[in-house]
């Protein structure tokens, strides 16, 4: 099988079962399981069952299939769907008519396509050839649907029944072309700490099918795969867009080493659309401005994060999946957009940084103003970093640097932190309209 079976195995465990219609997982990382009852007719002996409505990228290698007293011999996928294209490729060598803007009506067999060359050639009754330019047709006409083409996407069964008659038949499968992502907008309150949270759920449907009324599951976490070949996605149609009420949330629960978020209501995902469901309901944070100098970031600029924390007294205390944040900043009563950035995933007791841009008003100089050799394996470098703040208030900056290797910082203005083997910060308060002069040295080895 090309994914793991794990992941059907595990997704298969959260759904409902023994109740005819469709239930849908979707992972973040263009994957789906969709698990669809439904009541089929048998046959007694063997027969064979056209299952459709399915997904176009299904994984028809990750089919189970579950009826009582049924047992499933073989499986096709078929998925050569009609096209102007296919008909005309199909019935070379066949007798079709064509209609023209005159009114003249062509008759022949169908020696050449014409999709190439942008005509078709027909051999008539008489032996003469007559070529024909597409865009001078107004209708194509042809006896029948070759075999082999089908209008919708079909798992064609063989089967063999124990007893004839009307059996619930549970059917899942893996198919790419369904992803969903969190969507957050964080709305910053002028001259206060709290800022006004929401979340939605963003889910793109290309799977070339519709599940209508599904029980709707969402996975939250890295799900291993197996390498499989890149899939091939179909242009989009349109873009629609559903926004579903905010008061009809999602269950939030721990799930194997995942999250899992199963909204408590049906809901329709339908093919080429994007679907925004609202995650939560609106919550109020307590949120601190971080600014950050990271000169392997920015060499020249002190960057500007929000940052909260994701704590029931906060008002939030759930995992939260990954996801893009939206910050705007309240004006007179309105709205401004003041940055975004994605968030990865973030466990409940954890906080989440938000960095939407560099600050205007504080300026940074940094540099490395010595470099002394100890000995032959050990050298010291001298560094300092300038900052001016030209804001009203004081502000407290974080200076990053990296090391590698053996080192030591040996001298410093302001006490450091070794946050890892190669990263060490500094915080620096600096006084409105005034400067603060970082300076430190480390020893490597």
């Amino acid at each position: 099988m090309r994914y793991i079976l794990l992941v059907l195995a595990l997704a298969a465990a959260g759904m409902c079962h023994g109740k005819p219609g469709v239930a849908l997982t979707i992972y973040n990382d263009n994957l789906a399981l969709v698990r669809d009852v439904r009541d089929v007719s048998f046959e007694k002996g063997a027969g064979e069952i056209l299952f459709r409505d399915i997904s176009g990228q299904i994984d028809a290698t990750s089919v189970h299939f579950k009826a009582p007293g049924v047992q499933l011999l073989e499986q096709n996928f078929d998925y050569d769907l009609v096209s102007p294209e296919k008909l005309l490729q199909k019935y070379v060598d066949q007798k079709i008519e064509i209609v023209c803007e005159n009114g003249d009506i062509a008759s022949g067999t169908l020696l050449a396509s014409g999709f190439g060359s942008g005509q078709v050639i027909l051999r008539e009754e008489n032996g003469a050839l007559r070529s024909i330019l597409l865009d001078k047709a107004v209708e194509i006409r042809y006896p029948s649907l070759p075999e082999g083409l089908i209008t919708r996407p079909t798992l064609r069964w063989l089967v063999s029944a124990a007893q004839g008659g009307k059996k619930e038949t549970e059917v899942s499968y893996l198919t790419t072309g369904l992803s969903w992502r969190a969507d957050y907008v964080l709305v910053v309150r002028d001259e206060s700490k709290d800022a006004d949270l929401d979340a939605w759920v963003t889910i793109n449907n290309t799977s070339g099918a519709s599940y209508n009324d599904a029980t709707l599951k969402l996975i939250a976490g890295e799900v291993h795969r197996a390498e499989t070949p890149r899939p091939v996605y179909r242009a989009q149609k349109g873009m629609a867009m559903e926004m579903a009420a905010a008061d009809q949330q999602f269950e939030e629960r721990s799930f194997f080493e995942y999250h899992l978020y199963t909204l408590q209501r049906p809901a329709s995902v339908l093919d080429q659309q994007t679907k925004q469901i609202s995650l939560f309901a609106p919550v109020t944070v307590a949120t601190k401005r971080i600014y950050e100098y990271d000169w392997q970031r920015k060499q020249d600029r002190v960057g500007v994060s929000i940052e909260f924390e994701n704590r029931e007294a906060n008002g939030l205390g759930m995992a939260l999946p990954a996801g893009r944040v939206r910050v705007y900043q309240d004006d007179a009563g309105s709205q401004e957009f003041i940055g975004e950035d994605n968030v990865q995933h973030t466990p409940k007791n954890e906080k989440v940084r938000v960095r939407v841009g560099e600050a205007f008003d504080i300026a940074v100089e940094r540099a490395q103003t010595d470099v002394r050799r100890i000995s032959d394996r050990v050298s010291e470098s001298d560094y300092t970093v300038k900052l001016r703040n030209h804001k009203t208030e004081t502000v407290e900056v974080v200076v990053l640097d990296y090391f590698w290797g053996d080192w030591e910082v040996t001298r410093e203005s302001v006490p450091h932190k070794k946050i890892s083997s190669t990263k060490v910060e500094f915080r620096v308060t600096v006084e409105p309209e005034q400067e603060s002069i970082l300076t430190y040295t480390v020893r490597t080895r």
